[in-house]
C-alpha cells in the first residue's frame, strides 16, 4: 500500500514549480469581470512575486544573460514613451502592462520551467483552456445567446464576453497552435492522437469566432509547423484536415451563409472593403500621422486616443456595436490602432518598435535553431514546434490587433514559452530526460 502512495507526495511535488503557470492560465476560464484586472492578471502578479522570493531564497541568477538582454530590450522604448505620457498614471500603468505581458511574465515562465515535461504541461494548460472556451462559444452559436454580428447575437465569445470579442478567439487559437505541435511531434501515439483531436475539434469554435485576423494567423502557423515537421506528414495532416473542412462545412452544415461571406471578405478588403475595415484602414493611416510627428519616441503611452481625432478623416465611425452574451447594446469607441506594430509605432516611436520587435525577432531565431537542432539529432520535436508557433501566430496576429482585455496575459506566457526554448531549456537539467539533461550542462561547462 506505502508503495503505491508514496510516489504521488513526490510527483506532485515536482509538478510544483509549473502549477502557479498552469493556474494563471485556468483562471482564463473564469467569467470575464468586465473592469480593472481579472483573476489570471492578479494571479500573474503573485507568480511573479513568488519568482521573486524564490531567487532571494535560492540566491541563484534570476535569468540567462541572453535572455535577460532580450526580454530587457523593451524596457528602453517603454521608459521614454512613459515620460510622454499625458499623465502620471497613463505612463504607469501603460508601463505596468507592457512589462507585464512582455517582460515579467516571460521572465517568471523562465524561471519556473525546469524541463520539457513542464513545457508539455503548460502546453496543454492551453489545449484545455481552448477547449473550455470553444465549447462555450459553439453552445452560444447555436443558441443564439453569443456576442452580435450582423444583427444576430451568434458570434461565439466564449466566457470573455462581447467587450472582448478577440478572447475566445486568441485562446483558441493558441490552443489550436499548441495542440498541432503536440500532435506533430514523437510522443507516444496515443498522446499525439488526443493532440490531433483536439486540434481539430478547436477548427469549429475558431471558425464561429468570425475573426478574420485569428483564421489567417492560424492558418498560416499551422502551415509552417506541417512543413517543419516533414513534408510527407504536412501532406497527410492537410489531407486530413482538408476532408475534415468538407465535413463540418458541408455534411453537418456549419458553412452558413455568414460564415462564407466572412470568409469571402478576407479577398474583399481592397476592392469592397466593409466598415470594420474601413475603420482599420483610418485608425492605420492616423497611427502613422502621429508616428511622422514624433518619429523618434511616439506621442506617449496611452496617447493614442488623445491624438486620433486629429489624424483620423471623417471615415472613421463613431465605435464598434456592441451586444449579446449578456451585454445591452452600446457603442464601443475606437482607441486603438488595431495594430500592435502601429499602435508602438505612433506611442514610442522609432525606439519603441525596434526594441519591441527586434526582441520578439530574436527570440524567434533562436527557438527556430532549437527546432531545427532537435530535428537532426534530440528529443523534443513537439516543444520547439509549439515554441515557434505561438510566436509566429502572435507577430501574425498582431498585423490586425494589438493587447488588450483579460486574454492578453496569455500573450504574456506564450512568451515565455517560446523565451524557454529559445535560450534557457539548455542551461538546467530536464525533468524529462535528467541524464541526458545533465550530460549536456556538464559538456558546456567543460566547453
Amino acid at each position: 500500500m506505502s508503495l503505491v502512495l508514496v510516489p504521488l507526495p513526490r510527483r506532485a511535488a515536482a509538478l510544483g514549480p509549473v502549477l502557479p503557470l498552469v493556474a494563471v492560465v485556468a483562471l482564463l476560464a473564469l467569467p470575464s469581470t468586465g473592469d480593472g484586472a481579472g483573476p489570471a492578471d492578479v494571479m500573474s502578479a503573485l507568480v511573479v512575486g513568488y519568482c521573486v522570493i524564490r531567487l532571494l531564497r535560492e540566491r541563484r541568477r534570476p535569468l540567462p544573460p541572453r535572455a535577460a538582454v532580450l526580454l530587457g530590450l523593451p524596457v528602453v522604448g517603454l521608459a521614454l514613451a512613459a515620460m510622454g505620457a499625458g499623465s502620471a498614471a497613463a505612463g504607469i500603468g501603460g508601463m505596468g502592462r507592457y512589462l507585464q505581458v512582455f517582460v515579467l511574465v516571460p521572465a517568471a515562465v523562465l524561471v519556473l520551467l525546469r524541463g520539457r515535461a513542464d513545457f508539455r504541461l503548460l502546453a496543454w494548460a492551453f489545449v484545455g483552456l481552448a477547449l473550455w472556451q470553444g465549447a462555450v462559444g459553439v453552445h452560444q452559436y447555436t443558441t443564439g445567446t453569443g456576442a452580435s454580428y450582423q444583427g444576430e447575437t451568434v458570434r461565439a465569445v466564449g466566457t470573455f464576453g462581447a467587450q472582448d470579442v478577440m478572447g475566445m478567439a486568441t485562446a483558441v487559437s493558441l490552443g489550436l497552435v499548441c495542440a498541432a505541435g503536440l500532435a506533430l511531434g514523437h510522443a507516444p501515439r496515443w498522446q499525439r492522437a488526443a493532440a490531433a483531436g483536439c486540434a481539430l475539434a478547436l477548427v469549429l469554435p475558431l471558425a464561429l469566432s468570425f475573426s478574420r485576423g485569428a483564421w489567417i494567423a492560424t492558418a498560416l502557423t499551422c502551415s509552417v509547423q506541417l512543413v517543419l515537421a516533414g513534408l510527407r506528414r504536412a501532406l497527410k495532416v492537410g489531407a486530413a484536415v482538408v476532408a475534415s473542412g468538407v465535413i463540418l462545412m458541408g455534411g453537418f452544415g456549419v458553412g452558413t451563409a455568414m460564415l462564407s461571406e466572412r470568409i469571402g471578405s478576407i479577398t474583399q478588403v481592397a476592392d469592397a472593403p466593409d466598415q470594420s475595415v474601413i475603420d482599420r484602414y483610418t485608425l492605420w493611416a492616423a497611427a502613422t500621422g502621429m508616428w511622422r510627428e514624433e518619429p523618434l519616441t511616439g506621442v506617449g503611452l496611452k496617447n493614442f486616443p488623445e491624438y486620433r481625432d486629429g489624424h483620423a478623416t471623417l471615415a472613421l465611425s463613431s465605435g464598434s456595436d456592441i451586444e449579446g452574451a449578456g451585454e445591452t447594446y452600446h457603442k464601443q469607441a475606437l482607441l486603438s490602432p488595431h495594430n500592435m506594430y502601429l499602435l508602438v509605432l505612433s506611442e514610442q516611436g522609432l525606439v519603441g518598435v525596434v526594441t519591441l520587435a527586434g526582441s520578439w525577432l530574436a527570440l524567434l531565431v533562436c527557438a527556430v535553431r532549437g527546432l531545427l537542432r532537435v530535428r537532426r539529432r534530440g528529443p523534443g520535436l513537439d516543444c520547439g514546434l509549439v515554441a515557434c508557433g505561438l510566436l509566429l501566430w502572435q507577430l501574425t496576429d498582431y498585423v490586425y490587433g494589438d493587447i488588450g482585455g483579460p486574454s492578453t496575459v496569455l500573450t504574456g506566457v506564450a512568451l515565455g514559452l517560446t523565451a524557454w526554448w529559445g535560450l534557457a531549456r539548455d542551461e538546467r537539467p530536464d525533468t524529462a530526460c535528467p541524464d541526458e539533461a545533465r550530460g549536456r550542462v556538464e559538456e558546456a561547462v567543460a566547453r
